[in-house]
């Protein structure tokens, strides 16, 4: 299923550059030499801003020692979710409210993602409740979208707390829901 994760992924990212051109709006994110992206376009402007476009990683981030160390074998559907683009999160909305996808950013941050993943799962497994992952932050505090790794599922969990509502029965028909939002 992980080809169709990916096709729908490339599908958002090309709304979400079709989004930005409709609307006269750049991706522009603030630019700092000591955390540089294949995803930046060109020099900074006047004001540190710099443009960027999701870029396809190659190769992509591997989770093999993240599965050794939680000795877990991650949903599919998670690594091509996190595996195919390097890109700046993205604000985006569904019928269920705005959110910010989480991406990585170059491969340091997908190093520091899987390490905040790992703590994610260590603290599931001490609340005794079943391994999610997250994926995106929602409006609401303390709220956010997971993948349930035994169903693949997209739910919304309250950090801390067991799941409380599937939004999406896979990645794919979550990322197929969401529309682009500008990110002022």
């Amino acid at each position: 299923m992980s080809h169709l994760v990916n096709a729908s992924l490339d599908h958002f990212f090309k709304r979400l550059q079709q989004h930005a051109e409709q609307t006269g709006k750049t991706l522009l994110t603030e630019y700092d030499e000591q955390w540089l992206s294949p995803c930046q376009q060109g020099e900074a402007d006047e004001e540190g801003m710099v443009e960027w476009k999701p870029v396809l990683q190659n190769p992509p981030v591997d989770f093999s020692s993240m599965e050794q160390a939680l000795e877990l074998e991650i949903h599919p559907d998670l690594k091509a979710f996190y595996g195919r683009y390097f890109s700046e999160n993205v604000q985006a909305c569904t019928e269920h409210g705005n959110l910010e996808l989480l991406q990585c950013w170059n491969s340091d941050d997908a190093v520091r993602l899987q390490q905040n993943l790992i703590g994610h799962v260590l603290m599931k497994r001490r609340l005794k409740q079943p391994v999610t992952f997250f994926i995106a932050l929602t409006d609401e505090e303390d709220f956010i979208l997971t993948l349930d790794n035994e169903s693949g599922a997209v739910v919304l969990e309250q950090v801390g707390l067991q799941p409380q509502k599937q939004i999406a029965a896979n990645v794919v028909e979550f990322v197929d829901m969401l529309q682009p939002l500008d990110s002022d």
